[in-house]
């Protein structure tokens, strides 16, 4: 399969996250290309993941779908071929990109928390809280929260590490009415999807979302939804709280990195042929288990 680690379309280039390269299309119009970079530990590894990007592209769609009844997305009516018109160029890209809506981006990651997993479980350790929340004692790891929790962050930018905020802090930085708004928000997002999934065996221990806001001031979903690489996805039938479960996500990469001498500082290591293997093939899966009829 063909990898795609940079973009390079004839249209004006605006950024290169950690995952997606963004273009100009218009005064109201972005194309958000999904490529096959990976990141992890917020550091992007040197070497792509083949057909990454397409699942990615392909699960996001799904759930901006699933969910358009709870919230508008950025999503366009207006088709790719409308923007690039080359066939030859449209076809690099045509899988993994889409059409979207210019908005205004809000300055935090909207994290949702439902398994005390990752560096919840590290600060629940520490202090038995997990982003100031007091939790009850005695919890293991993995072990299902008494209720979700929204856990915010700050965005950081590629080789930067994103910070635990508190709603406080999300409060100065959007004002009371959207810190609500977006609290409210991912906590629905998270409820449906994590119960569509676990309709199909698979357990959402917790996700990333992101918004923005258009002319009208309308709170919209963006950027990705409840891909492996925002979200934890645990299979329910070897789920075993005491323990970090199996995954269809990136938490098997960060598992490897751990194993290494690594600072968690770039430039990030390259993974073995047998890593970046066994990785796509947890992405496949879990794209055709939660996509399915």
């Amino acid at each position: 399969m063909s990898a795609l680690y940079e973009s390079h379309l004839s249209l004006p280039l605006l950024h290169r996250g950690k995952v997606r390269d963004l273009y100009d299309a218009g005064p109201e119009h972005l194309v958000v290309v999904t490529t096959d970079r990976l990141s992890a530990f917020d550091c992007v590894l040197p070497m792509p993941i083949p057909g990454k990007g397409r699942i990615l592209n392909a699960l996001s769609r799904f759930w901006f779908a699933y969910t358009e009844s709870l919230i508008p997305n950025h999503l366009s009516e207006r088709p790719l071929s409308a923007i690039l018109t080359a066939p030859d160029e449209r076809r690099l890209v045509e899988d993994r990109a889409m059409v979207v809506r210019r908005l205004k981006p809000l300055p935090i990651e909207a994290i949702v928390r439902g398994y005390l997993a990752g560096s919840a479980w590290k600060e629940y350790q520490r202090t038995g809280s997990v982003c100031g929340v007091r939790l009850p004692s005695g919890l293991r790891e993995a072990d299902r929260l008494p209720e979700p929790l929204f856990t915010p962050s700050t965005k950081a930018a590629a080789g930067q590490h994103d910070e635990n905020i508190s709603y406080t802090e999300v409060e100065r930085l959007l004002g009371a009415r959207y810190a609500q708004a977006v609290r409210e928000a991912s906590l629905d997002l998270y409820t449906r999807a994590a119960a569509h999934a676990l309709a199909r065996g698979v357990i959402i221990a917790d996700t990333k979302f992101e918004f923005g806001t258009d002319e009208a001031g309308t709170l919209v979903l963006i950027d990705e939804v409840l891909t492996p690489d925002s979200s934890r996805f645990w299979p329910q039938d070897s789920y075993r709280p005491g323990t970090s479960p199996p995954s269809f996500d990136k938490q098997y990469v960060r598992d490897y990195l751990e194993t290494l001498a690594w600072n968690k500082r770039p430039p990030a290591p390259v993974l073995p042929e047998e890593i970046v293997s066994r990785t796509i093939a947890k992405y496949e899966e879990a794209l055709r288990i939660l996509t399915e009829p």
